[in-house]
């Protein structure tokens, strides 16, 4: 069984019904540590050694947090900056992360038809995420497809985010599993792809 690292990211979680229903559907998983930074880290000063440590401890690592700006939320930018430090995670003998798996979990406002070269943001989402991915090259970890949510802001109430939760609980397991084909996984758009289909009236997630 994989040990899998969730390291969320989100400056007002409260106001999130879909990052809540996600963590709420994982949090406590056997196998899984959810590690909130905002909550940690109420200062923004990261203890370095700590998440470090708490890396080494884990087969695979993922980012959760909202799309903010084709990007992440500030704190996952200050983690990278200090945490994946040079002889350590990467360059001459920075090896402690060889071998893991990275991906990111994100909610976005925009439709999927949107993130398309003849779209509104003129990119993929993995192409928006390439430095997520060469990060990972750098440190010699495989970088898989993200999980994707949707046209989050219309997903209004507990009730539509549940069989998104139950999604990304699926995904979550197979990766703790190893039970995803992690080829598959590197070349696809969204990991969430990988797994059975659902359907939701209006959203048109597919």
């Amino acid at each position: 069984m994989n040990k899998i690292l969730i390291l969320f990211a989100h400056p007002a979680l409260e106001k999130s019904r879909v990052n809540l229903q996600l963590l709420r559907e994982v949090r406590g998983l056997p196998g899984v540590t959810f590690h909130d930074l905002y909550e940690a880290y109420p200062d923004l000063y990261i203890d370095v050694k700590r998440e470090q440590k708490l890396v080494e401890e884990h087969d695979i690592v993922i980012f959760q947090h909202p799309f903010y700006w084709y990007s992440s939320p500030a704190i996952l930018k200050e983690w990278q900056d200090l945490v994946l430090e040079y002889g350590y995670a990467y360059g001459k003998g920075g090896t402690a992360f060889a071998g893991k798996l990275m991906l990111n979990a994100i909610t976005t406002g925009g439709a999927q038809e949107a993130y398309r070269a003849e779209g509104l943001n003129r990119h993929t989402i993995r192409q928006f995420l390439a430095p997520f991915d060469q990060t990972a090259e750098l440190c010699n970890m495989t970088y898989l497809a993200p999980f994707v949510i949707h046209r989050s802001l219309f997903i209004t109430t507990e009730e539509a985010c549940k069989p998104f939760a139950s999604e990304y609980r699926k995904v979550v397991e197979a990766l703790r599993d190893g039970t995803v084909d992690i080829e598959a996984a590197r070349k696809a758009e969204r990991i969430n792809d990988l797994f059975p289909k659902f359907t939701v009236s209006g959203l048109a997630q597919r």
